[in-house]
């Protein structure tokens, strides 16, 4: 090609097919590579934010959705991956990849979100949903139904020929543009189901679980009007319009405004609720301590702390043999003692101390021992010194 033939924005060396990437003359193709880059980016931080969140979700139901969640990121990057292939120029390998992978990634989101409404409206009915891995097969299941239309669509349109048949170049770009919407009939379906899932779990007695399906009811409805008004331009409106050059943009942006609102209108709502605490578990009544039996102990210390009681770190019970034990006339609390003094300051006898009270207490017998003697009266009234047992003869 011409080197002054390339666009406006476009290098000498870059192939024609290309062009839309970097030509600034048409804008459209320019703003729509920078959304989907943009796309392709949030759906890898929500990725690895969700992954992030999983030892920090509480909530056992909601941790069974969370491969949900993690599937339609996967296929929503998967869609703003695709859009670039409606943004460059038509040839074989561009043409099967519109034709396979736009059912088969569509689908896989749908999926994931049916499976959400189904887990929603068996938890409203029966109080608890399926299990993660149950919800992962249908979804599953749900999409290889799509996987296997889109192949055996393929392999009937570009493989097999009948014989004699004249060789079409690029024989997957030669597509009418009402037998591609044909092709996503299943789609519809999908997107049909994810609206009539959603309904019944706007009644749920819990309000984060109504959130949930509002989500989901939100998503669905929106799909289907940009489904609707990208059909009806591809089907009809170009056509009427005289300009059929426009049907890559309507794909184009269709795919990315669709993927943006799973993003912004489910993935990221579910992810903000995914540290929620389960609303099923049952709740404290109003007046009533998460923990009765911690207040209750400390109640009881406030309350003996109140009262006048004996100041053991002045006296140590343990070593006093003096004083019979005394029965209280109460029922004394174990915890009635605490007065929130440190154990330093209570008195503890060291073996010193109790040799010491020891001797003191061996002397003041010994005193109490000496013996006197009765003092003596005389007939004469003459009285004489008493005599100390010292004095007495041996």
């Amino acid at each position: 090609m011409d080197p002054t033939s390339a666009p406006k924005g476009c290098g000498s060396s870059i192939s024609s097919i290309y062009y839309n990437l970097c030509d600034l003359t048409k804008v459209w193709g320019v703003v729509v590579e920078a959304v989907a880059a943009a796309g392709v980016v949030t759906s890898f931080v929500l990725f690895i934010i969700l992954m992030a969140s999983l030892p920090f979700v509480t909530d056992k139901k909601r941790k069974g959705t969370v491969a949900l969640q993690a599937g339609i990121l996967i296929f929503t990057l998967g869609l703003f991956g695709l859009t670039f292939a409606f943004i460059v120029g038509r040839y074989s390998t561009s043409c099967a990849a519109r034709r396979f992978l736009f059912g088969v990634l569509f689908s896989g989101c749908l999926a994931c979100l049916v499976m959400h409404g189904l887990w929603l409206a068996l938890l409203e009915r029966r109080g608890r949903g399926p299990r993660g891995w149950m919800l992962c097969l249908g979804a599953l299941g749900l999409w290889l139904v799509e996987v296997i239309i889109n192949t055996e669509w393929l392999v009937i349109t570009l493989v097999w020929r009948p014989q004699g048949s004249v060789t079409v170049p690029d024989l997957s770009c030669s597509i009418a543009n009402q037998d591609f919407v044909m092709a996503l009939i299943y789609v519809m379906v999908l997107l049909l189901a994810v609206v009539l899932m959603a309904i019944p779990s706007l009644t749920h007695k819990h309000k984060q679980w109504r959130r949930d399906g509002a989500f989901i009811l939100v998503t669905g409805l929106l799909t289907v009007a940009i489904w609707v008004a990208w059909i009806v331009m591809y089907i009809h409106g170009n056509r009427v319009a005289g300009n059929p050059t426009w049907d890559d943009p309507t794909l184009a942006v269709a795919v990315v405004s669709n993927a943006w609102v799973f993003l912004f209108l489910y993935t990221i709502p579910e992810v903000c609720l995914l540290t929620q605490e389960d609303p099923d578990k049952e709740e404290p009544h109003d007046g009533e301590h998460i923990f009765p039996t911690r207040s209750l102990v400390c109640d009881n210390i406030l309350k003996e702390m109140e009262t006048p009681h004996q100041n053991v770190y002045l006296e140590n019970k343990a070593f006093t043999m003096d004083e019979p034990p005394t029965v209280p006339t109460k029922p004394v609390s174990p915890y009635g003692v605490y007065n929130g003094q440190l154990r330093s300051c209570v008195y503890q006898p060291t073996e010193i101390a109790l040799i010491a009270k020891g001797l003191t207490k061996r002397d003041q017998d010994a005193m109490m021992s000496r013996a006197t003697s009765p003092s003596l009266n005389s007939g004469g009234g003459s009285s004489s010194p008493p005599l100390s047992a010292n004095s007495l003869p041996s």
